[in-house]
């Protein structure tokens, strides 16, 4: 696929003269639909905004925003196909997503290979961007959240021994685990990460990995897992006699944990990218507006894919105008987004690196007893 998609000739012209076609690379179905919807609500509400405001200007020029949403079914060989479709059949001038890291890494890939801008809103992997001037994103990487998460459990907590549960076959949660371990042991010394248990993409069962993680001695449990396994990991703990503790990452965020996992939750925390709770200025705006259209409050990935299409949106009218040649138009648009330069987001400022990474802040969010994802504390480069 890869090799294909190297293979592929951009065709000169984009044609619509008056309209921006932009993709999106999606799990509209499959293991994270939530992720997919809350993606394309936030996307529609802005698309929407701009539209009915007459359009957005680029240069003398204004123009319709027209978004394509395509689903990668949460699978990496559908997130490949889903990009090269997106770019050689609907001509797109760049693609939103994908948005986890599974499907992220290898749709960069294609995008790099075809000259095509990508932003991932969400995926915090760093082989994502790694080595792919096309490829950007709108969150931070997991070199700097696992540092984050061990640093708040050893402060919060006072946790000097912990254990970490993970899906291996995974490269969101993996690296991840990974990062936390390295840099726990960092600060607490080789060893004191005394359980790294291991599982594989659709288990259901934990009970062997928690059984000796209970039995471990470990003051905290980091779980890098996302919204839709956290439920299952947690109750088993719980069962098993697990009462301290437990640390998640920017995968719990979701809307949809609290209604899989209720009261099991509460009292958690995890890092993250923003907390709608006690939101202020443009993000209650944007939270408030979400809630009123779609009828629940925008999980973190609703807030960076607004982030992500905004950016992009910026990095279009700083090249000063669309000359209608879909190779000279993406190549603007990939060299503008470089040059990006403390752009305000929902989920705070960004600064792009030459890597295609953003400078910015993480958050860590408390789960209230009222199940809301409250704003606990703040962790800066």
């Amino acid at each position: 696929m890869v090799l294909m998609a190297a293979l592929v000739v951009s065709p000169c012209s984009w044609g619509a003269s008056d309209t921006l076609k932009i993709g999106f690379n999606i799990p509209l179905t499959g293991d994270l639909p939530k992720v997919g919807e809350s993606s394309k609500f936030a996307a529609e509400m802005l698309k929407d905004g701009i539209n009915g405001a007459g359009g957005l200007k680029i240069g003398d020029k204004t123009y319709k925003l027209e978004f394509i949403y395509e689903d990668n079914e949460t699978k990496a060989e559908s997130a490949t196909a889903t990009a090269l479709k997106l770019i050689t059949q609907n001509q797109v001038l760049a693609i939103i997503g994908p948005q986890s890291s599974k499907q992220a890494i290898p749709a960069g890939e294609v995008c790099n290979a075809n000259k095509t801008p990508m932003i991932s809103p969400w995926s915090t992997n760093p082989q994502t961007t790694l080595d792919r001037p096309y490829v950007f994103r709108a969150c931070f990487l997991d070199p700097f959240q696992g540092p984050v998460a061990a640093k708040f459990v050893t402060d919060e907590f006072g946790a000097k021994k912990a254990a970490v549960l993970y899906d291996i076959a995974s490269d969101y949660p993996k690296g991840l685990a990974e990062y936390f371990k390295e840099a726990f042991e960092k600060i607490h010394g080789p060893g004191s990460v005394v359980a790294f248990e291991t599982f594989t993409t659709k288990d259901k069962d934990f009970s062997a990995q928690l059984t000796k993680i209970v039995n471990s001695g470990a003051d905290v449990l980091f779980t890098p897992q996302y919204y839709d396994e956290v439920p299952l990991i947690v109750k088993q703990a719980k069962e098993l006699g697990w009462k301290k503790p437990i640390m998640g990452s920017d995968s719990w965020g979701s809307a949809e944990l609290m209604t899989l996992c209720g009261d099991a939750c509460k009292g958690y925390y995890f890092s993250t990218h923003y907390a709608a709770a006690g939101a202020k200025g443009a993000t209650k705006e944007f939270i408030d507006k979400y809630n009123a259209k779609y009828g629940y409050v925008p999980d973190d990935v609703a807030a960076l894919t607004w982030d992500a299409v905004r950016l992009l949106l910026q990095a279009m009218q700083n090249t000063g105008g669309m000359t209608g040649n879909l190779d000279k138009d993406r190549d603007a648009i990939k060299d503008q987004l470089a040059k990006i330069k403390d752009f305000e987001g929902i989920t705070g400022k960004m600064t792009f690196t030459p890597g295609g990474n953003p400078i910015k802040c993480a958050v860590v969010v408390k789960i209230s007893d009222q199940g809301a994802f409250e704003f606990f504390k703040s962790a800066c480069p």
